[in-house]
């Protein structure tokens, strides 16, 4: 009985548990603000390479 007790009381899984909810979020934040910054650099980049292309041809 008493073991169950202090299994009751025992908050280390539940930390562990915490910790990695946070990671898990914090994974598709990163991921969602780099597809985002992909695309932009994607659309800079083909701009510029749009525009270079045309200023090589007289």
């Amino acid at each position: 009985m008493k073991t169950l007790k202090n299994f009751c009381r025992d908050e280390d899984g539940a930390t562990a548990i915490e910790y990695g909810l946070i990671a898990a979020l914090v994974s598709v934040a990163i991921l969602t603000i780099l597809g985002t910054l992909g695309d932009n650099l994607q659309t800079t980049f083909t701009s510029i390479s749009d525009k270079l292309g045309g200023a090589s041809t007289p």
